[in-house]
């Protein structure tokens, strides 16, 4: 007799505008379908997706996470508890504010629509990033604007949307502090690499999009290829050189000698002071040192059929 399959379905209630509550009885309706025995875990606490999975994901042969972010950090952490071998599949229904990692990969922001891929969708391997206090699904990060997303509360999230984080990251302009860091990599021909400078903000990326900005259409952003894509922004003079930076950034014309940008399969960062990080917009300690690495193809996903998922940066500056 053969073993019944078994899914677990975790969703955090609160996430984004609570969408979920709504959607709830159609997404369980489709997931009944799949005639797998059904667990359905609401999130109960911080971490609480982490630890359930932690202890019983290998029980499993799907475990679908639904909520933002968060949610989706929290989940990636649990998975990458389990042996790979026995790791299961991993769906999502993106139910967040922003929702980057998500966009990269094409899954709809419908939740309908996203619970209906996970099942009429195809196999994904799915790199994932390895810092010294975790795991991170699509990016991390430190400096200005890195404290935003944790910052913002839920209510804020729920009332303003994407609107809420613009507001919050204004205030951080204030407040801007300054880096000095030693930077190795190894860049894609394997090759190490160093730097030395002084930082504002550094982001190690997974993603086409970060707090809802798209990054760029050129030189390839592969979400398989074992590859980061880095963002090192220089510290500006003067108001106006950090209003040139962030200008270059949002229209994506990433021809500026304020930042280095690269790519790199593994890289250590060495600052003179501990820095606050972010893991996929959640705090990731506060490390003097912190060492990332890419993990290709790690997680094994069921995601929507979709084009493949190739974007660049402007102007094909990655090295």
């Amino acid at each position: 007799m053969a073993v019944k399959k078994r899914m677990l379905f975790i969703f955090n209630p609160r996430s984004g505008k609570e969408i979920i509550k709504n959607k709830l009885a159609e997404i369980l309706d489709i997931f009944a379908k799949s005639n797998m025995e059904m667990v359905v875990r609401p999130t109960q606490y911080a971490r609480d997706g982490y630890e359930t999975i932690k202890k019983n994901g290998h029980k499993y042969t799907i475990i679908i996470a639904a909520g933002g972010d968060g949610t989706l950090n929290e989940c990636v952490n649990g998975l990458m508890e389990i042996e790979k071998e026995k790791r299961p599949y991993f769906g999502y229904i993106p139910t967040g504010t922003t929702n980057d990692f998500a966009s990269s990969l094409g899954i709809s922001k419908n939740p309908i629509e996203a619970a209906e891929g996970v099942f009429d969708g195809e196999d994904f391997w799915c790199d994932i990033g390895m810092a010294t206090t975790g795991y991170f699904a699509y990016v991390a990060a430190f400096g200005i604007f890195t404290n935003v997303a944790y910052d913002t509360s839920q209510e804020s999230k729920n009332l303003l949307g994407h609107m809420a984080y613009i507001m919050e990251g204004i205030k951080c302009i204030a407040n801007m502090d300054t880096y000095e860091m030693e930077v190795e990599y190894v860049n894609k021909k394997g090759k190490k690499v160093k730097i030395k400078d002084a930082f504002v903000f550094g982001m190690v990326s997974n993603t086409r999009s970060v707090a809802g900005m798209n990054l760029g259409n050129h030189d390839h952003i592969d979400l398989q290829d074992g590859l980061f894509e880095v963002v090192l922004i220089k510290k500006p003079n003067n108001p106006l050189e950090l209003q040139s930076t962030i200008n270059a950034l949002l229209t994506k014309d990433m021809n500026t000698d304020r930042a280095y940008i690269f790519h790199a399969s593994e890289i250590n960062f060495k600052g003179k002071k501990s820095v606050s990080w972010t893991l996929d917009g959640e705090f990731g300690g506060n490390q003097r040192e912190m060492k990332i690495l890419s993990l290709p193809k790690e997680i094994l996903m069921k995601i929507q059929k979709r084009k493949p998922v190739v974007f660049s940066w402007k102007n094909g500056l990655m090295k």
